[in-house]
């Protein structure tokens, strides 16, 4: 009897509903980046680096413009300077500390990656929300624009975008790689809001006589934008890489007293054969701050997204 007794207690214990309470997709979220190493490794990246950008001409231990061993350059015989007591890297081809102009040049590269992914995110949302927000012939004439630009090659755009330019500058890479970005932004969020367009909410707003504009600024558009905030992340690096490209190939800012990563690798060409490390210095900075933005988007997308959850 008592046998009986115990195995329905068990199975009533069993049927019971836990009354813990539930938590959100951004605290499950957080609780798995917690423990995912690669999101830690990524973020510890880029900490490092806004940090190292926002107080970097304080620590730069000399001016980045002053060409302090100019005395040193022989453009014959020694035209760049090798490392030596006070310059652990040595000086560029003007007799400038390369350690300072990297330290420096963290500030511009994020600059740049920075305010053309704003850009990019901006146009964008603005493209986005019209397509699926309004659909009909605004969703069809923005979708063929998005289709056009995403059919040209990113890199290929953004240099005939900044090769449109009679005088280019930092502000004609930020522009050109802003507009590239921008059909990224747009698709995904589009995609975001036709999902959003059948929820339950929206449907019960509609039939509540919620007005359409509300219902896409304060239904739609808030739930959309999880995924295009992290694809912000994945941008970032890719932006990075681009205005490195452009400054390599000579659309970038001409005038080198302000030192950028792309810039510095892209004046080091003429010296590669001979000295290569004026190179691989900037391009190991791009590199691994690139790294850190992949590593920290794809883990973010990853906890986010209800079907990788590991």
């Amino acid at each position: 009897m008592s046998t009986k007794k115990e195995r329905i207690d068990r199975l009533a214990d069993a049927g019971r509903v836990s009354r813990e309470e539930g938590i959100s997709l951004y605290q499950s979220a957080w609780l798995r980046l917690r423990r995912d190493v690669v999101f830690l490794i990524g973020a510890t990246i880029i900490v490092l680096f806004v940090i190292l950008a926002a107080i970097a001409p304080w620590i730069a231990p000399h001016d980045p413009q002053a060409a302090l061993l100019i005395d040193q350059v022989r453009p014959q015989t020694n035209p760049v300077p090798g490392p030596q007591d006070g310059f652990p890297l040595g000086a560029d081809y003007a007799g400038r500390d390369l350690f300072s102009r990297l330290i420096v040049g963290a500030q511009q590269t994020l600059i740049v990656g920075v305010l053309a992914t704003f850009g990019g995110l901006v146009g964008g949302l603005t493209l986005g929300t019209l397509a699926g927000g309004v659909g009909g012939w605004a969703d069809a004439v923005v979708m063929r624009i998005v289709d056009v630009m995403l059919s040209i090659p990113s890199l290929l755009m953004a240099f005939s975008i900044a090769a449109v330019f009679a005088n280019p500058s930092q502000w004609t890479v930020i522009l050109a790689i802003a507009i590239v970005q921008v059909p990224i932004f747009a698709r995904l969020l589009r995609g975001s809001m036709l999902a959003q367009r059948h929820s339950d909410h929206v449907l019960a707003a509609r039939a509540l006589g919620v007005r359409r504009p509300a219902i896409v600024f304060r239904h739609m558009l808030p739930n959309s934008l999880g995924p295009v905030i992290v694809q912000a992340t994945l941008v970032l690096a890719t932006a990075i890489i681009d205005a490195a490209a452009l400054s390599f190939l000579g659309l970038g800012n001409p005038d080198d007293r302000q030192p950028e990563w792309g810039q510095m690798l892209g004046k080091a060409q003429d010296f590669f054969n001979s000295f290569p490390h004026l190179a691989f210095y900037p391009a190991v900075c791009i590199i691994v701050v690139a790294l850190g933005f992949t590593l920290m988007g794809e883990s973010l997308r990853e906890a986010l997204d209800p079907k990788s959850r590991r």
